[in-house]
This record gives C-alpha cells, sequence and structure tokens, in this order.
C-alpha cells in the first residue's frame, strides 16, 4: 500500500472508524489501514461500508465493513463484541458519523417582517424532530460509540479517540441551527473525554473540517443542476484560500493527532482544517 504523509506507522492497532462509508471517513479509513492498522468500518449502510472495505482489501490493507446504529446503544456494544473478535481490542476510534438534516434548516439565513405568513421555513417552523434527530445524530452518535469501544482501551497504553467538529462548532453559521449546536456539544464533549479519561492514558481530540463539498452538504452548495448556489460564493470568499478542501487534506490533521511520538502530549484539542476560515474577518 502507498505511505502516508507523515510515516505514521499504526502497525498492528485496530482501529474504529463510524460512519466509514461517507465521503471524508472513507478517505480516513483508507488513510488508517495505509499506515498499517486494522481497520473496522461501520455504517448504517453497510454496503457503503462494504465497498470502502474492499478497496482497501484489494490495495492489501486489512478492513471489514460492520452495519451499526450509532444511536443504538446495544447495537454499539454488539458492534465492539464482533470487531475484538475479529481484530482484537480497539486501538483508535474516529468518531465520524454525524450530519444535518432538512427538517433542522431554514430557508433563510435572517427573519424578516412578513416571514411568520410566507411560504418560507423559518424558525418558528424548525421541526423538532429534526432537531433532536440532528442532534443525536452528532452528539449521541458520538457519546455511545466511545461507550462501547473506549471500554476496550482502558489499561493499554497509546490509545486515541478522535472525534469529527466542525467549524460550526467555533461561529455557528446561518441557516443550521440545530446542526452548529451539535458539533459545539462534540467539541465540548471532546475536551471533557480528554480529562476524564487522562488517568487512563486515552488521548482524545477532535478534527475540525472547514468547507468540504460532500453528499450531506451538495444541497446547500450546489443547485440540482450542479451549478453553485449563492451560499457557495459567500463560503468560498470567507475561505482565505478561495476554494473547498479536498478530503485527502485531512490525512495530516488525522495521522498527527494519532501519533503517539509525535503528539503524545497533545489532548483536549480541536484542530481547525479550513483554508484559513477561522482566521479571516472578513476585511
Amino acid at each position: 500500500m502507498q505511505k502516508n504523509v507523515l510515516n505514521t506507522d499504526l502497525t498492528g492497532k485496530v482501529a474504529v472508524v463510524t460512519g466509514a462509508g461517507g465521503v471524508l471517513c472513507s478517505a480516513f479509513s483508507r488513510t488508517l489501514a495505509r499506515a498499517g492498522a486494522k481497520v473496522a468500518l461501520l455504517d448504517l449502510n453497510e454496503q457503503a461500508a462494504a465497498a470502502v472495505a474492499s478497496q482497501i482489501t484489494a490495495e492489501g490493507g486489512k478492513a471489514k465493513a460492520y452495519a451499526c446504529n450509532v444511536l443504538d446503544k446495544a447495537a454499539c456494544d454488539r458492534t465492539a463484541e464482533a470487531v475484538a473478535r475479529d481484530f482484537g481490542p480497539c486501538d483508535i476510534l474516529v468518531n465520524g458519523a454525524g450530519g444535518n438534516n432538512p427538517r433542522a434548516t431554514t430557508d433563510k439565513e435572517y427573519f424578516e417582517p412578513g416571514d411568520l405568513d410566507a411560504d418560507v421555513k423559518s424558525f418558528f417552523d424548525l421541526d423538532a424532530d429534526g432537531v433532536s434527530f440532528v442532534f443525536n445524530l452528532n452528539f449521541l452518535g458520538t457519546l455511545l460509540p466511545t461507550q462501547a469501544f473506549a471500554k476496550q482501551m482502558i489499561g493499554r497504553a497509546g490509545c486515541n479517540i478522535l472525534n469529527v467538529s466542525s467549524m460550526n462548532a467555533f461561529t455557528p453559521l446561518t441557516k443550521i441551527p440545530a446542526y452548529s449546536g451539535a458539533k459545539a456539544a462534540v467539541s465540548n464533549l471532546t475536551q471533557w473525554l480528554a480529562v476524564h479519561f487522562s488517568k487512563v492514558e486515552i488521548r482524545v481530540n477532535a478534527l475540525a473540517p472547514g468547507f468540504f463539498s460532500t453528499q450531506q452538504n451538495a444541497k446547500l452548495l450546489f443547485h440540482e443542476d450542479g451549478t453553485p448556489t449563492p451560499r457557495t460564493g459567500k463560503i468560498l470568499a470567507a475561505t482565505p484560500m478561495g476554494r473547498f478542501g479536498e478530503a485527502k487534506e485531512l490525512e495530516g490533521g488525522l495521522l498527527f493527532l494519532l501519533n503517539n511520538e509525535a503528539a503524545g502530549f497533545i489532548t483536549g484539542v480541536v484542530l481547525p482544517i479550513d483554508g484559513g476560515f477561522s482566521a479571516y474577518a472578513g476585511v
């Protein structure tokens, strides 16, 4: 297999990735395999995860897909047991499952007089079940797999948990209040877990991707004909590097935070990878 950008050696490690059928987490899975890890790919859509696992094994890596609902504690526990039987106890957990939902998204960025009676979905029309789904998917979808797999890390030096937060966690974006709030909760949980597990040698950090084009945000970024939405124009104007990130550009941050030699004293960090978005004031 190809070498990774930092030559991080994860040979013999067991890595678990949730949401592994998605764009970013499938890239994470391939990166971990290229670093030598045995990768368990968890996704509600087992077929999507299996396709990625097949790519990894075709390259000479070790991987297996597992159907897992990260909102079901019993399912997470069963999957953790299955992974341990197949590969051994978990050394690395990447909590990548998450996303947004149209039911928790407003149509407009700003509320204006008349919106209550207009044919638009305003803040007052947000669906409570949709908001709960988004919050649970991101927050509980991080907490429950951590409960299941962190048990296997206790008493074993060099284990890591890596969560996936977002630039939304630093400053909320318009239209997506539930997703922004949920990712802020993920960042806070990352810090809490880092402290909680500090005495048992489990490091806990997070990546905070800026703007990457994925299936989950496609409707916000592009029209059906593929042309960019006005929101895309605003995003790129606020990103000093002037473009969307590519999945491969998360590889360095991923491998650095999981490298126990390079980052052994780093825990509780949320690392922005955003093309300068968080540094730009707009003027």
